[in-house]
């Protein structure tokens, strides 16, 4: 007669519990990364590109002051559409800029609220574009037309273009949000996902400095 496997110890019992809580939670996190450095992607199969290294921003928000702007670095690049589009072309404009990617489940969630965002502003001046890093092509195109996605997105298979901009945002936080304004200067960063009433606060009051 086999003999019954022996009971865990109360103490070794909510030890397993804890580490697969742990391991739960790890799952859920969204574009992020685990302690050994490697991704955890929970966005299922809507991606196809290379989410390597990315982390999660916690949604801070910086707002500079107008007489402390410093100027944006230059950005300019092929488009997924086929175009072209620079940032020196804006000059101007009020820009929105948002580094995304269609396998990171966060960039998925704040877009359609980013489309209505684009439409609503286009008449004070505001322009969006999107930076679409770390992506393929084709996943990012599949994305933008199911979700009725009009403003340019700039491909950056690389993360090479991103990394103009490292000394305002970190390389490796997806999503994240600049706002530029009409002097080509930086005047607010969100590291991570964004709401569109915050977004849109954040938006008046760069507009009204």
């Amino acid at each position: 007669m086999r003999t019954p496997p022996r009971a865990l110890p109360p103490t070794r019992r909510a030890a397993t519990l804890a580490a697969a809580a742990l391991a739960g939670a790890a799952l859920l996190s969204g574009c992020s990364a685990d302690t050994a450095g490697e991704p955890v992607n929970s966005g299922g199969g809507n991606g196809g590109g290379n989410e390597q290294g990315y982390v999660a921003g916690d949604g801070r928000v910086t707002v500079v002051p107008a007489a402390e702007r410093e100027d944006a670095p230059e950005l300019s690049g092929p488009t997924l559409d086929g175009g072209t589009w620079s940032l020196a072309d804006q000059q101007g404009k009020t820009v929105v800029l948002n580094v995304w990617a269609s396998w990171c489940p966060p960039c998925r969630a704040e877009m359609p609220g980013l489309q209505r965002l684009s439409q609503r502003y286009a008449e004070q001046g505001v322009a969006f574009a999107g930076l679409d890093t770390r992506d393929t092509d084709a996943a990012a195109s599949a994305f933008i037309e199911n979700i009725g996605v009009t403003y340019p997105q700039v491909v950056d298979p690389d993360g090479r273009l991103l990394l103009a901009f490292r000394d305002t945002l970190p390389p490796q936080a997806i999503p994240s949000t600049l706002i530029v304004d009409d002097e080509g200067r930086i005047a607010a960063r969100v590291i991570g996902p964004i709401t569109e009433p915050r977004l849109a606060a954040l938006l008046d009051d760069v507009l009204a400095s």
